[in-house]
């Protein structure tokens, strides 16, 4: 045909190989599909960075804790959450207290026996606080005069400084309490004895008044009057009494045997110092998780470095005891700890010895997993300069993950500093509502918080609170503006108070002044920002009612103008 080759018909057209041709491409296109749906995930996960579940809800916290999302962390100044903010406050195991009715049964009960308070014609003669006439009294006394809290354990009085005084403790909740804890108080009771040898109450103390019933706390002690059901013996084991005295003291290993035949966890360096405190303990809780998996005693630096977001220097401040801030007693009765300080010396003094070995662990990402088959008495991780990948909770992510769990049961907050909040709460009678009340720079940052100034101020928090505050209410406010005289005007309409007016409950007259000393080897310890931000909320937390600022005095969001979705999600 004019020269032209006519087109010759190829064996990958015939036309019986075009079904398999079809199916080549198929499988080619499917294929191709597939690649780049991997690498399209590949990307999405190599650079998606969760949003922190820590800045949420303590509901969505709680779920966060018991699932297996990712572990990174990214830290605020906010107080941080420990193990008792999880734990569910079950109110049918806090139905049996005490009540009026209880006490006149046991008066009734012991009828029969001769009382010691009968004064045989001498309505002088001193008063025998043990006598069961006068604990009845002191008991009925403590349950009406206190009507927003619930009894559940009075110990025994014991006699005060003058003839007509006892001293008596007991174990308590409010009523309306929402967290998951019990408090003790103890009191001075002063009692009159007419020439009739009628007994009555004249006055009882204030909160820790009673220090001659204030005793340590003793398993086998039978308590004065108790009222348990075996249900709450095991809630109150499993829960912080706030206000028994505390016993903090380091533990030491009994024996060189004992010793030698232990194993050890340390992480040395990092960069986690000098972090904020949920940073810190988000990562202490990786370590403490791993030596729990490897069974294994975590030796622990209980020197702390506050970061200058709590110092009123502005500047990282070291030589903090993490006793200052944390529940130190718990933790050593719950887990195996041991101060580093202590192990190094009992380490230097036994090591060579007894022929004790160390294992070094340099990369974060050697699992726990790869290390429970070591025999070595020391684990040590070793953590380098180079930020983030030298923080402490590194190893807990990826594959750890879903093995090595965060034990937030063993951290609980410092008693001493949970007292404080006890006894202002006991100052105001557990009866009022709390005010967050957030100014400072997010009220000067009118480009990201364009009506928090106006919200927060007087005249607009008086017209926002006379719907969810009733007049002549006690209310507690805690907030960040220094000059606490800016809410005068509330104080037509509420009894208002701040946390500066208990500065008596810290200063050097205060039993926390004194304890904390101590621990500090005599050196005075400083009421510092993080504890007064942590005082500050817990009060708050047991208002009968709570206001926050955001959602409840102001429209703006809290992170700024349009976070509000994200904030909530």
């Amino acid at each position: 045909m004019l020269g032209r080759p006519g087109l010759s018909r190829t064996g990958s057209f015939r036309p019986e190989n075009l079904g398999q041709n079809a199916l080549h491409m198929i499988g080619n296109l499917c294929f191709t599909i597939f690649v780049i749906g991997v690498l399209v995930f590949t990307i999405i996960a190599a650079t998606y960075e969760p949003e922190d579940p820590l800045f949420h809800p303590s509901t969505k916290l709680t779920t966060f804790l018991t699932s297996t999302s990712n572990a990174t962390f990214q830290s605020d100044n906010t107080v941080v959450k420990t193990g008792e903010d999880f734990m569910a406050a079950n109110q049918t195991a806090f139905a049996t207290f005490i009540n009026v009715t209880d006490v006149v049964e046991i008066k009734e009960v012991r009828t029969d026996q001769t009382s010691s308070s009968e004064c045989e014609g001498d309505s002088r003669k001193p008063l025998n606080c043990r006598d069961p006439e006068v604990f009845h009294l002191m008991m009925k006394e403590a349950i009406e005069r206190f009507k927003d809290i619930h009894f559940y354990r009075f110990g025994k009085p014991a006699p005060g400084p003058e003839e007509n005084t006892c001293d008596m403790a007991w174990r308590f909740r409010p009523k309306e309490g929402k967290t998951a804890a019990f408090y003790k108080d103890y009191r001075r009771f002063v009692i009159n004895r007419s020439e009739n040898c009628t007994l009555s109450v004249l006055s009882i103390g204030d909160y820790h008044s009673g220090v001659n019933a204030r005793k340590r706390k003793n398993k086998n002690q039978k308590p004065g009057f108790e009222k348990t059901s075996g249900r709450q013996e095991q809630v109150v084991a499993a829960l912080p009494v706030v206000g028994e005295t505390v016993n903090d003291l380091l533990p030491v290993v009994e024996s060189e045997n004992a010793f030698s035949h232990g194993k050890y966890l340390i992480y040395v360096g990092g960069g986690d110092r000098c972090k904020s405190m949920n940073h810190y303990l988000w990562s202490f809780l990786c370590a403490l998780g791993e030596a729990q998996y490897l069974n294994r005693t975590l030796v622990m630096d209980l020197k702390l470095c506050l970061s200058s977001i709590y110092t009123s220097s502005n500047q990282d401040e070291e030589g903090k005891d993490f006793r200052f801030y944390f529940d130190f007693e718990h933790l050593k009765e719950a887990a195996s700890v041991l101060d580093h300080e202590q192990f190094w010396q009992d380490w230097n003094k036994w090591q060579k010895k007894d022929g004790l070995s160390l294992h070094l662990v340099e990369d974060f990402r050697v699992t726990p997993m790869k290390l429970s088959e070591v025999k070595d008495s020391l684990i040590m991780r070793k953590f380098g300069l180079v930020e983030p990948d030298n923080y402490w909770y590194r190893v807990c992510e990826g594959e750890t993950e879903s093995v090595v769990q965060r034990p937030w049961h063993l951290v609980w907050k410092s008693r001493r500093l949970m007292d404080i909040v006890s006894a202002i709460a006991s100052k105001l009678n557990w009866d009022y509502d709390s005010v967050h009340i957030v100014r400072g720079e997010k009220a000067r940052n009118r480009d990201l918080w364009p009506n928090l100034a106006q919200d927060t101020s007087p005249d607009a928090l008086i017209s926002t609170l006379q719907n969810k505050i009733e007049d002549g209410r006690n209310v507690y406010i805690a907030t960040n503006e220094p000059d606490t005289s800016f809410f005068d005007p509330l104080k037509d309409k509420y009894s208002t108070h701040f946390l500066d007016e208990y500065k008596d409950l810290w200063d050097e007259n205060s039993e926390w002044y004194s304890e904390t000393k101590n621990l500090n080897n005599g050196v005075p310890v400083e009421f510092d920002g993080y504890m007064r931000v942590s005082v500050d909320t817990e009060v708050l937390l047991r208002g009968k009612k709570q206001i926050e600022t955001f959602n409840e005095l102001t429209n703006d969001c809290k992170d700024g103008i349009n976070t509000c979705n994200t904030a909530s999600s």
